[in-house]
């Protein structure tokens, strides 16, 4: 016999199944018990009305792994409005212990560090697996959106011989007698392939040995990033970014609907044109209400982009914002310069729902600029000759961005941590499980 899913179970009420998945939960009453089988896509309820068959199934452990075949009937009370009726019943593997949190419950009733402890279990829990369906949707509707715009997915190297960014939060490693480095981005290699593909994106891990221990920073997570040739500038970036984030929002709707629902989310829709505030007014809106005093400061610290995601709901309707136009001195290297003020630049962040979640912008070009650029820092091109030999040989004007993905789903399911959306979380004190 086929397998059937649980989800399934509807459309094969009166016809004989066969059901394989964990023994979620047994409930023993006095005439009758009633398994609960869980599968990846769902739950089963499972009359048990054989007192033998109860007793033994009572001595299994939870999330003990089973086969059921019976015949699907209509039952207002279980879920989906089906169950399983006379059902034959097999032990694929029992279980060596209990669960180290129920899972049966609603909702995870434990810290989050007990749930982190034991991932390889409570990740299992309908409402954990919820998340991660989000995160697949949403990776499929990036995907998506940027391959239908002409975009070419690639994936670049994790080691690299010099820090992205030039800066010292880089974790190195040991490389056949030399030094290596895990690479905070794939900016360098996304840039390199504007070259040859022009329009390129990739879905993969980074790495930030930044010594901080916030609900909103991990030190690996995911990225989701994409560079663009022959801009104008970065305002077309910011046009492109908009309809991935479109695409990634559709996705979510669609793709992973059952989530959605149990998780009661509110998937935001997308403006067509979202907002965007300079930097330096951005800084005097916050300053004229707080009292205080920004000018000179190179960025925004938390609490004031969540005060600007409440005043673009306040005044646009809308849970993204674009600052644009930050200081130089905040930006990388390679960021362009404001044409009309070399001490700004064609650069943005997207907010999400008051927080950062993308950063992007406009790159320099020109082989000459990039020369000029590492000077201002006193940094060795030599260093970065593989980087600049695509400058050396021809770069139409260009940019991209790159976005966490963790963020994005954070921000989305309303998580108080990021480490509730990401698998198996590396932060200062967490190299397992």
């Amino acid at each position: 016999m086929e397998r059937t899913w649980t989800s399934e179970l509807p459309r094969r009420c009166g016809e004989r199944v066969l059901l394989k998945g964990w023994l979620h939960r047994l409930r023993r009453l006095s005439g009758v018990s009633f398994l609960v089988l869980r599968d990846a896509r769902g739950l089963a309820q499972v009359v048990i009305d054989d007192a033998d068959l109860a007793a033994a199934l009572d001595r299994l452990h939870s999330e003990s792994v089973l086969e059921v075949e019976g015949v699907a009937a209509p039952a207002a009370q279980a879920p989906a409005g089906v169950e399983v009726r006379q059902p034959r019943v097999r032990v694929l593997v029992a279980a060596a212990a209990p669960p180290p949190v129920p899972l049966f419950q609603p909702t995870l009733r434990a810290q989050l560090p007990t749930l982190l402890d034991h991932a390889p279990v409570t990740l299992r829990h309908p409402r954990s697996r919820a998340r991660f369906e989000v995160t697949a949707a949403t990776m499929a509707g990036f995907r998506a959106s940027l391959r239908a715009r002409g975009f070419v997915e690639i994936q670049t190297p994790k080691l690299v011989a010099a820090a992205t960014e030039g800066g010292a939060n880089v974790f190195g490693v040991e490389y056949f007698g030399r030094r290596a480095f895990l690479a905070q981005s794939p900016q360098f290699y996304k840039q390199i392939m504007v070259g040859v593909f022009e329009r390129v994106f990739e879905v993969g891990p980074v790495f930030r040995a930044e010594p901080h221990d916030t609900p909103r920073h991990l030190n690996e997570y995911v990225s989701l990033d994409a560079e663009i040739g022959f801009i104008r500038d970065h305002r077309d970036v910011m046009a492109v970014l908009r309809d991935a984030i479109a695409g990634m929002a559709e996705a979510v709707r669609i793709e992973a609907a059952g989530a959605v629902a149990l998780l009661d989310l509110t998937v935001p829709e997308i403006p067509d044109a979202i907002p965007s505030v300079d930097f330096r007014d951005a800084q005097r809106l916050i300053s004229a209400v707080t009292g205080e005093r920004l000018e000179g400061e190179p960025d925004l610290a938390p609490a004031h982009e969540a005060w600007l995601g409440e005043w673009a709901r306040r005044e646009h309707g809308s849970e993204f914002l674009y600052v644009t136009g930050f200081p130089m001195a905040k930006r990388p290297f390679y960021t362009h310069p404001d044409p009309a003020d070399a001490d700004f630049t064609n650069s943005f962040d997207l907010l999400f729902r008051g927080q950062e979640l993308v950063t992007g912008g406009q790159r320099l070009h020109r082989h000459e600029d990039y020369l000029a650029a590492l000077a201002a820092r006193g940094q060795d091109p030599e260093l970065f000759s593989g980087y600049l030999e695509a400058f050396r040989h021809g770069m139409p004007a260009h940019g991209g961005f790159g976005m966490g993905l963790e963020r994005w789903v954070s921000r989305l399911v309303g998580a108080a941590n990021i480490r509730e959306v990401a698998l198996f979380p590396r932060d200062l004190s967490r190299l397992t499980p």
